[in-house]
């Protein structure tokens, strides 16, 4: 067994480590950008009076952060190579995004909203593998471009983590397909051309077949975001979105009519695993920082670090990174060789573990760092209420446990969701 990261993915470290120094940080220090990191970062980015939506300022300095990061050729990882990428697979994509987050705050890497100068890139991940020729040629260059994207509208009001009860339907009129409902915390829908709706086209509630996925039009007549949700992580660009008589034509079917289950699966299950890893990342950098200060910072006449108090939970928290660090690149691998649905256990176990560890990991940063950890002038408190979200987001911390336990005692097994063929 080789546990040696593989020499491509080191090399591209080397790289977008190179571009971050060059490029990235010098922007981050122009014009008070650092504003948006520092102390002032969530008053910076949130525009109070437009109902807490990101500041215009705020994302065009992601723009271009990412701009810099396209002509650099960083951006585009995990394009497979005839798109002008770099073929990127799932172990690269969880050792960059561990990388990236355990470099802390600042402009090559924020997860408050997914940015990153090694694009996610889940929705183009999705658009191969289920996009009709048509949608390809209409979504892929802009993808490439990160200057076209659709948002993803799965849970509503009534229905969070039981997905499958959704109550928003789609109705065949012709050749075209009426669309009610209501979708919420629909995130990113204010920039998205499209919102991917989750819509019931046949069978009943709680059924696994029978949900199909549209690619619905931002500016099409019906569609209405009603409200932005604050949040205990501001700014907020999730909404609630209702859809009223939408019409959409046939070739806005994505993945293929009553098949939208698989389409959510694949994403859960690519976007959980990096997800994973940022946490990780994100915990180790917690844990690497409260480190440092604790040799230190000498109350009473001796370092923090000489109290077993201290050292202590801090070999725990560092265990549980390594121990998790192993488990995220075995899940990886396994899925670029056996496919998305192949470890799906493993995943969940990933997600849940990694989300809370950082949790453990900025509480305890804060801990060590006394007051000055507290305050907004350590990056702890941001991490960990960006952080926390993700014990809920994508399926809470009680779903990945029962999808974990469902594998483990054989009520499920390693493959496609259930009446999916």
């Amino acid at each position: 067994m080789d546990f040696d990261i593989p020499a491509d993915i080191a090399d591209f470290l080397v790289e977008v480590d190179q571009f971050i120094e060059d490029k990235i940080k010098p922007l981050e220090q122009k014009d008070d950008n650092i504003r948006f990191f520092d102390h002032r970062r969530e008053d910076a980015r949130t525009d109070w009076d437009r109902e807490g939506v990101p500041n215009e300022e705020w994302e065009a300095l992601l723009r271009q952060a990412k701009d810099l990061a396209i002509e650099a050729g960083i951006f585009h990882y995990p394009f497979p190579v005839e798109y002008g990428g770099r073929g990127g697979g799932n172990l690269g994509m969880a050792i960059i995004r561990d990388h990236m987050a355990a470099k802390g705050l600042g402009l090559h890497n924020d997860l408050q909203n997914e940015h990153s100068v090694v694009g996610n890139s889940i929705g183009l991940l999705l658009m191969l593998e289920y996009g009709t020729e048509e949608q390809k040629a209409e979504w892929l260059e802009g993808m490439r471009t990160a200057s076209r994207g659709f948002a993803f509208g799965i849970t509503e009001p009534e229905h969070g983590s039981d997905a499958t009860y959704m109550e928003t339907g789609a109705v065949r009129d012709g050749d075209d397909w009426i669309i009610n409902g209501e979708k919420t915390w629909n995130t990113g829908v204010h920039v998205a051309h499209a919102d991917m709706v989750m819509a019931r086209t046949s069978g009943s509630p709680g059924d696994a077949k029978g949900i199909t996925a549209f690619l619905v039009p931002m500016q099409a007549p019906g569609v209405k975001i009603e409200e932005y949700l604050w949040t205990f992580n501001m700014p907020s660009d999730h909404a609630r979105v209702s859809f009223t008589d939408v019409r959409v034509p046939d070739a806005s079917i994505f993945g293929g009519e009553g098949r939208g289950l698989m389409v959510i699966q694949h994403f859960f299950n690519e976007n959980r695993i990096r997800q994973a890893a940022s946490s990780l990342g994100a915990a180790q950098y917690c844990v690497n920082e409260a480190v440092e200060h604790a040799n230190q910072r000498k109350p009473f006449g001796k370092a923090l670090s000489t109290n077993q108090g201290i050292q202590f939970p801090l070999v725990e928290l560092n265990a549980r990174c390594e121990m998790l660090r192993a488990l995220i690149h075995k899940t990886a691998w396994l899925m670029d060789r056996d496919g998305a649905f192949s470890v799906s256990d493993k995943v969940s176990i990933c997600n849940y573990q990694a989300n809370r560890l950082c949790c453990e990991a900025a509480d305890f940063a804060m801990q060590v760092h006394g007051g000055m950890g507290y305050s907004r002038y350590k990056p702890f408190e941001h991490i960990y209420r960006h952080h926390r979200r993700y014990r809920i987001t994508e399926g809470a911390d009680e779903i990945q446990l029962r999808r974990a336990a469902g594998y483990l005692f054989g009520y499920m097994k390693q493959q496609k969701p259930k009446g999916v063929s």
